[in-house]
């Protein structure tokens, strides 16, 4: 029987506390680092089909509006119809406007008629006064008298322009050619100014409006001629020619907005109509890639992972580009050959240790075949940074 050892016991806790705290670092460095997949950056080349989304605008598309007050008397074209450049839609009581203006006239012609008047007086006065008859009071109230005349002569001048230009309004004409898309104003109706009238619309030509990524920004130049495709015709295309590319970037959507002019001479097409655009083929070679999983994307940008020899992780931002297969085009500190974590971002921390598993096999093909792609959106469908553990979104 073996008695219980006071001095045997204290002894021995120093020797346990050490094996268990070798225990425990042991365990943290083989079991308790995360455990993420890798996936090798790969350059591949690319033959890339550049298509972006739109909608069909006109190239002018106005709202006419009233510039006088007055009775709509007449409306020479209804909705639907035709108009050319300078012809006139409606009238707004033109003949009120033609009796202001024979009133204008013949004050004017008062004016004149009593600066006439006024000059003889004061002819007389500079007389007299040359003579010592007259005062030095009297031909300074003839002069002022004169000026005066000549100050109503300018008013009503003024004023006769004025109804010259409201007569000129009282017929509503297009400033250009095209067809009344909606009529606001009935036959009798009063309005007032900038009361709204008629809608213009011009169909030849239209403009299709799109948004390329700043990726893309090289790859367009005006007078380039694009493909056009709308649902409403299935299996054709328009011919469209670049006319306008935003001298800026929207900062919110990083792309770049622009315009190509469209024959519409058969009247087939219509403002708002969805398209579909087509820039062409453009080979690229060295394309860095990696599989779209990789990414980290937030609102205003996207990221990844790359680890190093030592399994430590490094938070990279980078820019995204063509997608292909499973895989996105990504610039910035990235470089084939580097390895970069596939699966488990959850927690991950830039500068942390990790478990590598066995690199997944590449998506693409790397060497000198040409591979398709397309692409419309300007990012990549990623995994978020809220991810808690490493099973794809």
């Amino acid at each position: 029987m073996i008695r219980n050892n006071p001095i045997l016991s204290l002894a021995l806790v120093p020797v346990f506390a050490l094996l268990v705290a070798c225990g425990e670092e042991e365990v943290v460095e083989a079991g308790f680092l995360p455990s993420v997949s890798a996936a090798v950056v790969e350059a591949v080349d690319l033959r890339e089909e550049i298509k972006a989304s739109g909608d069909l605008q006109a190239r002018l598309h106005t709202t006419i509006a009233a510039e006088i007050e007055g009775r709509v008397t007449e409306i020479a074209v209804d909705e639907g119809g035709a108009v050319e450049m300078g012809q006139v839609v409606l009238e707004i009581d033109p003949e009120r406007r033609r009796l202001e203006l024979d009133a204008k006239r013949a004050q004017l012609a008062q004016a004149r008629a009593a600066y006439r008047k006024e000059k003889r007086n004061t002819d007389r006065i500079r007389k007299l006064r040359s003579e010592n008859v007259a005062s030095v009071q009297q031909l300074e109230e003839a002069e002022t008298a004169l000026q005066l005349a000549a100050s109503r002569i300018a008013a009503e001048r003024a004023a006769l322009g004025v109804s010259e230009r409201a007569l000129a309004d009282a017929s509503v004409t297009a400033p250009f050619a095209g067809l009344i898309a909606r009529r606001d104003v009935q036959l009798g109706e009063f309005v007032q100014p900038g009361t709204a009238l008629v809608e213009l619309v011009a169909l030849d030509p239209l403009e299709v409006v799109f948004s390329l990524t700043e990726l893309d920004t090289e790859r367009v130049r005006s007078g380039q001629s694009v493909d056009v495709a709308v649902g409403a015709f299935s299996g054709r295309t328009f011919e469209g020619i670049v006319r306008f590319i935003s001298p800026t970037v929207d900062p919110a959507t990083r792309t770049l907005r622009i315009k190509a002019e469209i024959a519409n001479d058969e009247g087939l097409l219509r403002p708002g109509l969805f398209a579909r655009v087509n820039l062409g083929v453009a080979p690229r070679s060295g394309v860095v890639m990696v599989p779209e999983e990789a990414l980290i994307q937030r609102s205003d940008s996207a990221m990844l992972f790359k680890i190093d020899d030592a399994g430590r992780v490094k938070r990279v931002q980078v820019d995204t580009g063509a997608q292909h297969e499973g895989r996105i085009e990504v610039r910035g500190d990235v470089a084939p050959g580097e390895r970069v974590v596939r699966r488990g971002h959850g927690g991950l921390a830039d500068g942390a240790m990790v478990v590598v598993r066995e690199d997944e096999p590449s998506a693409v093909a790397a060497g000198p075949a040409m591979v398709p792609a397309k692409h419309e959106k300007p990012t990549a469908t990623a995994k978020t940074e809220d991810a808690e553990d490493g099973t794809p979104l």
